[in-house]
């Protein structure tokens, strides 16, 4: 399929770019592109969706921090289907998400997403330092005991599975927007 990948430039694209070539994807203009893969800013991510759709060209968005984006690699989405059957079980939680010192956005989008799932409000806590990625743990505490579960993505290689995922299923997918990568599992 012929892509216009916005973000080729920065570390998310050193990383897809080749990604996408290897499984076949052909990196080419908006203009040619039969779909459309977004890893750049919040600020930049909207005026590249709208020229996109505006174009006819169906989208597959991964910037964090733009509100109707949910970013995630696909264990990512399942610590949060985890994390919410857990909390049927053990309402009181707490989530704690790291991310590298770059990341603008605190807490994550995948923080909020998680915390909407679970009972009460549960607090997040947000940490951004060098030599991160992209982790969350959430803990669940009851009388005598604490559950943790705990996603760990050490390298941006951890987000292509999900981008390839999106292309494959964009066809299946009905008009309009589609939030998140639970919804193609």
């Amino acid at each position: 399929m012929k892509i216009a990948l916005f973000g080729r430039g920065g570390k998310v694209g050193s990383v897809l770019a080749p990604a996408l070539e290897g499984a076949g994807h052909e990196l080419v203009e908006l203009g040619d592109a039969k779909a459309m893969v977004d890893f750049t800013t919040p600020e930049a991510v909207e005026g590249n969706v709208r020229g996109a759709l505006e174009a006819g060209v169906p989208c597959v968005v991964g910037t964090t921090g733009w509100d109707p984006s949910a970013t995630g690699e696909l264990a990512a989405v399942l610590m949060m289907r985890l994390a919410a059957e857990a909390g049927r079980y053990l309402p009181r939680a707490e989530i704690v998400e790291l991310h590298n010192e770059a990341k603008k956005d605190a807490p994550s989008g995948t923080a909020k997403a998680t915390a909407e799932s679970l009972p009460g409000e549960p607090s997040i806590h947000s940490v951004r330092l060098p030599g991160l990625v992209a982790h969350q743990e959430v803990l669940f505490g009851g009388d005598g005991q604490l559950l943790t579960i705990r996603h760990d993505a050490y390298s941006r290689e951890a987000y292509v599975p999900g981008v390839l995922l999106a292309l494959e299923k964009l066809h299946e997918l009905p008009p309009g927007l589609t939030l998140g990568l639970d919804a193609l599992l």
